[in-house]
């Protein structure tokens, strides 16, 4: 008899000592059933069969046996029945412990996924608070540069590369200020989803990552060989451009960091056999054991000690997530990382959008008002420029007073007032609702650090004409005030 070896109970003492009786067979050897024949081929002539019983349910059966007939006595029985009923309660007291001990795993894997999801709850609210600030620190960099670019025609080629990789780092931390609240705000949006040249993509993040790859570590004697392998005629594929952009640095970074003494990082491109665009980001790097490989893509686990965050590859995963794409990653000590990312190729059809065509407005009398100093100063001076007269009032206090000040001069007035939304004392809420009770005509736009998500979220204030996100976009301000002030006109795209 094996262990786990199945035991057919017969209509004999085997059967009735699963119902719960101690049951003695004198001599085995007369009985004609297969289990006592099994027993008495193997020289054993007397059995004692006791049950093991909890609460009233037989769970097993002790088996005693011996090779003479009729040699258990009545104390042997008693003893029997005894030992079994310790064996009972042992083994159910087990059963029972190792039950708590699977339901206390349960709860504890329980309570680490509500305090990591907490953590990331917060951690979102969090992201809602500082938006503000950062948007509003960007701000002038994204205005400056956008300014530069067109007023400067004698810049370099090289000075107008960088101006153009200022504008588009300043667009991603813009981006990624928004996406923190999808931490903990379930995300189902693809408005900024359409065809992403990934070659190109990867071109400007060896120039955007650069520092890097390469400065930085050209500074401790450390040589980092960066290397593209571009697939030629590679698919558009399906994305948002700036959150790709974002996953694809931060796995960039993460190599970098493999690489402390050096090494090849390798940005590769492909097209697989089932229709996914790959992207890959290769280093030959001291890699990770497969218990680290296992939970890396976890929020907050890392490796780095003080210098990580444990979300650069929990971010990619999202991003992956929400393209409906997959994340790889194989590596193991001494043998390098490979992450690789594979998206749904885009569309061939492109669905055709109507334009908005403007002229763009001059000799505008306006009104800013933000808490910003530097801010009211940059937009001040990129307004100028396009020949409007700006006036500036530092708070929402300020920025009433002046409004009411120039409606009670009997001048024009004010054309339109640009207000910021998070103020302290009085707020953008509050310059608007004034400005609409003193004169309902003129247009106010509202340009604050949380743009993006006001928008998404399809909660314009009360008396705002316009939404516009910091850090503002030239392009996009200039068409705002065309549009509020007639000189806007929707047109279908060129074929």
């Amino acid at each position: 008899m094996l262990e786990r070896a199945r035991v057919p109970i017969d209509a004999n003492g085997l059967s009735r000592c699963v119902q719960g009786h101690l049951v003695y067979e004198e001599d085995i050897g007369a009985l004609d059933f297969p289990f006592p024949q099994r027993l008495a081929a193997g020289g054993l002539r007397a059995m004692v069969a006791a049950p093991l019983q909890v609460e009233s349910r037989v769970f097993g059966v002790l088996i005693a046996a011996r090779r003479e007939p009729r040699s258990f006595t009545s104390s042997d029985c008693e003893f029997l029945r005894q030992v079994s009923e310790h064996m009972a309660l042992a083994a159910h007291q087990a059963q029972l412990h190792e039950a708590l001990q699977l339901a206390y795993e349960d709860l504890r894997t329980t309570q680490q996924a509500v305090m990591q999801q907490e953590r990331l709850r917060v951690l979102g609210q969090m992201s809602s608070g500082i938006a503000h600030d950062i948007n509003n620190a960007i701000s002038p960099i994204t205005l400056y540069a956008d300014s530069l670019l067109e007023t400067e025609p004698g810049l370099s080629e090289r000075a107008r590369g960088n101006l153009r990789t200022i504008q588009q780092a300043s667009a991603d931390v813009a981006a990624t200020v928004a996406r923190l609240r999808e931490f903990y705000r379930q995300h189902d949006e693809q408005r900024d989803h359409g065809p992403v040249d990934l070659n190109k993509l990867m071109l400007q993040l060896r120039e955007l990552t650069r520092a890097r790859w390469e400065s930085i570590p050209q500074q401790l004697g450390i040589v980092i060989d960066l290397r593209l392998q571009l697939a030629e005629g590679l698919p558009a594929l399906q994305g948002s451009e700036s959150e790709i952009r974002e996953a694809l640095t931060n796995l960039i970074f993460n190599a970098v960091d493999a690489l402390p003494t050096g090494g090849e990082l390798t940005l590769r491109t492909s097209a697989s056999e089932d229709g996914h665009i790959i992207a890959e980001v290769i280093d030959t790097g001291a890699g990770m054991d497969e218990e680290t490989s296992r939970r890396c893509l976890e929020p907050f686990f890392t490796t780095k000690g003080e210098r990580g965050t444990g979300l650069g590859l929990a971010m990619a995963y999202g991003v992956m997530q929400r393209h409906g794409g997959e994340i790889r990653i194989d590596s193991a000590i001494g043998a390098g990382t490979t992450v690789r990312l594979a998206f749904n190729a885009a569309t061939s059809r492109t669905a055709a959008v109507a334009e908005t065509q403007f002229e763009v407005p001059r000799g505008l009398s306006i009104l800013l008002v933000d808490d910003d100093p530097i801010l009211l100063n940059s937009l001040r001076e990129t307004l100028e420029l396009d020949g409007h007269h700006v006036v500036t009032a530092n708070g929402g206090q300020l920025g009433i007073d002046t409004f009411r000040s120039s409606q009670q001069t009997g001048s024009p007035g004010i054309s339109i007032v640009i207000t910021d939304l998070g103020m302290p004392h009085v707020d953008g809420r509050s310059v608007a609702a004034a400005v609409k009770r003193a004169s309902p005509a003129t247009p106010v736009v509202m340009l604050t650090g949380w743009g993006e998500r006001l928008l998404a979220e399809g909660q314009t204030p009360p008396h705002v004409d316009r939404v516009l996100g910091k850090p503002p976009r030239l392009r996009e301000m200039r068409r705002v005030l065309a549009e509020l002030t007639g000189n806007a006109r929707r047109t279908p795209p060129i074929p």
